[in-house]
């Protein structure tokens, strides 16, 4: 965080609104700020769209289908009963128009239609009652991304800076006036009238995730660091078909949702001894069961075999997938549990307001209380989608303000190549072990106090550097103690958050504090 003080020679930008981070999430409010005549600077640290999270959403994004009520009710018993119903009507409410006037009016996004008529081919996930989800083939992500980035590229009050970093936000006063970029080797000041965080998911944190490279959380460390509040942060969605290669890659739930199942090593169905609905129930009922099955028979298998039609014509990008990391998906595909998804994240209200003025926060980043302490299935693009287009014009209408500013110290050398790596490294060895699928509170504990030592080595650093992989460790490392002290603070099992001895003393207890 930066506080004012002089520095009146710096150069700077000043943009109405500054967006941090170009998923669905950034683009959205990118797009309805611009709609309100605001000029708008989206900064990404993506090079390519694949660099986003949104870009690798396979299952598609849901809809109300007319029954806006049905879907909340399915997002509220998958959240294990913990989603803010407030925060549900929000969505469901503004689910239909936002998909149809953003995503297939303007975008012209062809969802996959059935072969007899015009109908859309509706899909059904894992804890949803009816099929629902508009979806591409498996790679519905990509089809929305591209076409919307290439949309706002037409835009002439919106300016795209890629490949850049945001590394600080500028607070004064308890208002958030912009971020210090890496732009310049001490921080380039960019004042805005209002300030969005897009920037996605904290998968760096963990040794196996279906995020994209990049994503350490950076929008949650910076908000926090400048005095926002956050929430839940201790609710960490494993996805239960992720590919168990040494690069995974994820499954969609669609593959189950269109009769994929689940076999352990003895090639025996098990889903059906865990819950009611088998294969289709919420996420981390099946990400748990499929870990149990693999430590008693030492492997799980996707069958695709029971689909309707063959995998290769209902889903022709996952096979292709499949064949180029040469898994022959007709002997059944190994999967295993892979982080997938924060629940939790920056607070904010029904308009992406944190607790900071001028600060806003959307997309994965954020925490609306939609996702409570488990996460619907393909939620994540229609959340992103509806909380980035209220985000962004809420945040029209704020003139910048240029302030003296404290210039980032850049002064020691450089690090050696494998520092950033290395700290990683023990970071993801902690979390994977001790804040992962099972938790217990000893665990929590020396995880509270490993994450702690590790952050106090990274700031002797980052006191006098900076760079991209040093801010990206730091801000890892922040988000990581956030998960511990919100997971030693939660003595009860819910959704993501499963302690393994719930009757035991809790993480506080046994000292952590």
């Amino acid at each position: 965080m930066s506080e004012a003080t002089p520095n009146p020679q710096q150069d700077y930008r000043s943009p109405d609104v500054l967006v941090v981070g170009s998923g669905i999430a950034g683009c959205a409010a990118a797009l309805a700020a611009a709609q309100e005549g605001e000029e708008v600077l989206l900064v990404t640290k993506a090079s390519k769209p694949e660099d986003a999270s949104s870009d690798w959403a396979q299952g598609g994004i849901a809809t109300t289908r007319g029954d806006p009520d049905s879907l909340k009710g399915d997002i509220i018993e998958a959240s294990a009963n913990t989603a803010d119903p407030e925060a549900v009507d929000i969505l469901v409410e503004n689910a239909a128009p936002a998909v149809r006037e953003v995503l297939i009016d303007t975008l012209g996004i062809e969802f996959d239609t059935l072969e007899a008529d015009a109908d859309y081919d509706f899909a059904r996930e894992a804890a949803h009652s009816k099929d629902r989800i508009l979806h591409v083939d498996a790679s519905t992500g990509q089809h929305i991304l591209r076409p919307f980035l290439s949309h706002l590229s037409t835009l002439e009050n919106i300016e795209l800076l890629e490949s850049t970093t945001a590394l600080e936000l500028i607070r004064h006063e308890g208002r958030v006036h912009g971020a210090l970029l890496d732009t310049d080797p001490c921080g380039q000041p960019v004042f805005a009238g209002a300030t969005i965080l897009a920037t996605g998911g904290i998968g760096d944190l963990f040794e196996r995730s279906t995020n994209p490279a990049g994503s350490s959380g950076d929008g949650i460390a910076m908000a926090f660091l400048a005095g926002a509040n956050v929430a839940d942060m201790q609710y960490v969605q494993f996805h239960p078909t992720a590919v168990d290669i040494d690069d995974p890659f994820l499954l969609s739930e669609a593959v189950r949702g269109e009769g994929g199942v689940l076999r352990n090593a003895a090639g025996e169905r098990f889903m059906s001894a865990y819950h009611d609905d088998a294969e289709l129930a919420p996420r981390d009922v099946v990400a748990r069961a499929v870990q149990d099955e693999i430590e008693a028979t030492g492997a799980v298998t996707l069958d695709v075999s029971p689909l309707e039609e063959s995998f290769e014509e209902t889903f022709p990008t996952l096979a292709a997938t499949c064949h180029e990391r040469g898994i022959d998906f007709r002997e059944g595909i190994p999967v295993a549990p892979c982080e997938h998804f924060l629940c939790g994240g920056i607070a904010v209200d029904g308009h992406g307001r944190t607790s900071l003025e001028r600060l806003y926060a959307v997309g994965e980043c954020a925490h609306t209380g939609v996702h409570g302490a488990n996460r619907l299935a393909s939620t994540s693009l229609l959340e992103g989608l509806v909380w980035g287009l209220r985000a962004g014009r809420d945040a029209a209408g704020c003139e910048p303000t240029p302030l003296e500013t404290q210039q980032l110290r850049n002064s020691d050398p450089a690090l050696p190549e494998r520092f950033a790596a290395e700290k990683f490294y023990r970071l993801q060895t902690v979390m994977s072990a001790e804040l992962g699928l099972r938790r217990t509170s000893v665990g929590i504990a020396s995880a509270r106090g490993d994450l702690r030592r590790l952050k106090g080595e990274v700031d002797a650093y980052t006191r006098t550097r900076t760079s991209r992989s040093l801010y990206e460790l730091r801000n890892a490392t922040v988000v990581a103690i956030l998960i511990a002290n919100a997971a030693a603070d939660t003595t009860q099992s819910a959704g993501c958050h499963y302690l393994e001895d719930s009757d035991e003393p809790t993480a506080a207890e046994v000292g952590a504090n």
